[in-house]
């Protein structure tokens, strides 16, 4: 009995000490106010322990990877509209053909093992990647690239098969780039393939400290060696000690845990935000006033139509979705009005704006679909008129100036015109049974799916339950799914509509839209059941002979003839207006809550310092420039 009352004590006092506060830490563990816990926007990692960033669906990038793990050679800064030097210490060096690219490294840059980075570790990663059919980059990189030389041990030369002169796009990271592996590490394995790369070494300032199997959370700690780090040599050192990705499950969740100081950064729901700002005075948006989201963010969301699968193939059937759609209740049902129309496959940012959209308008006035012999054009500037007098009628405080209304909520888009919708679809044979719903050629009944993230706070989730419900509208028997592993199944073609993104996003940081256009090029093409060479935009598995040739223009224009660049862009935006291969519906609305409790000096859109995500792989040249708020 004295024993059994003994252990009951020690159980009793090991209880309180796990359960006690939690901000008290020993010296090896930093403090709550030395740490900053954000969201994972990606959700739940069902691979918790793979750390493979180069094989498609084998790890989220967005759990800590490609914010510290991996660098890149270059990196758009959009917010600032620079491109970054990160690994590489200056541009790329073409020779003047371009079948050569010189690229000098910074030296100093270390793993966290105390492995110096060095061209070792650049050749190897791309010709470990040539080698294995199904890696990231295995198809474009077998395409262009002849061999690669080490002159020294800071610079790679880069030869190539035929000119390129947007080969260093390959490696400017925008999410998702040519990342390096450490040679040290995977030449010792003998299937990088299935390697998991556990226990990761980075080339960032945290290393990987500890995460849940289970893949809820990844806890990274500052290097003790942060100094031999890309951000240390571009902006000092980062403040938090330790970074916590941590997903909460559904946005209640997220407002419940901000709410209780342990979630500094989120991405949130429009009605989320609204709760986290009612239940936490530290809590703000990225905005202070309403609308509170990011309109900044270069990339165009929407639905991407599988074109390998009967009747997406139709430009008829993608006009008619697209004038199905009223975009006013679709904005207002899905982001609360939060969001910037886009009406072309490139977001309408500001440098977008000046680049594209404007010098465009006129073009997109006078743009016709041949309508039962007649003109009908679609497109509509008064959508985000009618988008901020709905968001008014709501209760929201809105600008009345229409130049301040255009630059938050867009330019313009598609006219809801569901009359025409059906006459487009009735010309190719599809027709409306007794119950007013739509009919194949066949005479079955019209039905497919959309295909999302089960992450409810992600744009592309939101753009799919709003989207079902205008075609449903319409009279089509169209369902939501929310598999897991929804990317890879969309990156193998076994969908039918999916959120994955219809466009890839272009620069942000630069008038180029050949990183957008090249994904569509018909050389990359993958019949379904084999791995695109990316879930976006590629898996639509769209071709076409006018594009691959504004392609193929791009690729002979140099990166700084902005003219010539912006005129093939314009170029290749009236192609995609005309075939609409994917339906663009908004910018990534960022619907991002911080909370100030622990952290302040956020990029906020009165502070625009840097690009304001915690997911994106630019996140550790934020954290130099947080400052802590000193509460323990």
């Amino acid at each position: 009995m004295k024993q059994l009352r003994v252990i009951l004590a020690l159980l009793l006092c090991l209880f309180f000490t796990l359960s006690g506060d939690r901000t008290k830490a020993t010296a090896a563990e930093p403090t709550r106010s030395e740490t900053i816990i954000v969201d994972i926007l990606q959700g739940r990692d069902a691979n918790a322990g793979n750390f493979n960033l180069w094989v498609p669906g084998a790890a989220f990038a967005s759990k800590g990877i490609h914010q510290f793990m991996v660098r890149p050679l270059w990196m758009s800064e959009y917010a600032k509209g620079e491109v970054l030097n990160v690994l590489a210490k200056d541009p790329p060096i073409y020779n003047a053909d371009f079948t050569q690219m010189t690229v000098n490294l910074r030296d100093g840059i270390f793993w966290s093992d105390g492995v110096e980075f060095t061209a070792d570790d650049v050749a190897y990663t791309v010709e470990t990647l040539m080698k294995n059919k199904g890696m990231f980059f295995n198809t474009e990189l077998n395409l262009y690239v002849d061999k690669v030389a080490k002159p020294s041990k800071y610079q790679v030369v880069f030869h190539l098969k035929t000119p390129h002169s947007r080969f260093h796009s390959f490696f400017l990271d925008r999410w998702g780039a040519i990342r390096f592996m450490p040679k040290h590490i995977f030449e010792k394995v003998q299937n990088p393939m299935t390697f998991t790369n556990y226990p990761p070494v980075s080339l960032g300032a945290y290393v990987l400290a500890d995460y849940d199997p289970q893949g809820f959370w990844f806890r990274w700690k500052r290097r003790d060696d942060w100094q031999r780090t890309v951000v240390a040599k571009l902006y000092g050192m980062p403040q938090p000690k330790l970074v916590t990705f941590h997903f909460y499950g559904p946005p209640e969740k997220k407002v419940i845990a901000q709410s209780q100081h342990e979630l500094d950064m989120t991405d949130m729901t429009p009605e989320a935000l609204r709760a986290a700002l009612e239940k936490n005075p530290a809590s703000r948006g990225y905005r202070k006033q309403y609308p509170w989201f990011v309109n900044v963010d270069p990339c165009i969301t929407g639905i991407q139509f599988n074109h390998d699968k009967p009747p997406f193939n139709l430009k008829d059937v993608r006009w008619a979705l697209t004038l199905a759609t009223d975009i006013v209740d679709f904005t207002m049902t899905g982001f609360d009005g939060m969001a910037t129309l886009g009406a072309m496959l490139l977001p309408p940012t500001p440098a977008y704006t000046k680049w594209y959209y404007q010098p465009m308008l006129s073009w997109l006035d006078n743009f016709a679909l041949d309508v039962e012999g007649r003109p009908f054009k679609p497109f509509d500037r008064e959508a985000p008129m009618r988008l901020a007098q709905r968001a008014k009628e709501r209760g929201y405080s809105v600008p009345t100036d229409p130049p301040q209304i255009r630059e938050i909520w867009g330019y313009g888009w598609w006219k809801y015109a569901p009359e025409v919708a059906a006459k487009l679809l009735e010309r190719n044979r599809f027709k409306k049974g007794a119950d007013g719903k739509w009919l194949l050629p066949d005479g079955t009944p019209w039905k497919f799916t959309i295909i999302t993230t089960p992450t409810a706070t992600h744009p592309q989730n939101r753009n799919a339950f709003a989207m079902a419900q205008q075609w449903k509208k319409f009279g089509i028997d169209v369902s939501v799914e929310t598999p897991d592993q929804y990317a890879t199944i969309t990156q193998r073609g076994m969908f039918e509509a999916s959120t994955q993104w219809p466009a890839r996003e272009p620069w942000g940081a630069h008038p180029d839209m050949f990183r957008t256009f090249d994904h569509w090029y018909s050389a990359y093409y993958k019949p379904i059941g084999e791995m695109a060479i990316a879930p976006q935009a590629a898996a639509s598995r769209w071709r076409n002979p006018r594009m691959d040739k504004v392609v193929e223009a791009l690729r002979a224009t140099p990166w700084g003839n902005t003219d010539r660049i912006i005129q093939l862009g314009i170029e290749g935006l009236r192609i995609t207006v005309e075939e609409m291969p994917g339906l663009p519906t908004v910018v990534y609305p960022g619907i991002l809550s911080w909370d100030e409790t622990y952290w302040s000096n956020y990029p906020g859109a009165e502070n625009v310092y840097a690009q304001p995500y915690h997911h994106w792989p630019n996140f550790e040249f934020m954290l130099p420039f947080l400052k802590s708020t000193g509460k323990k």
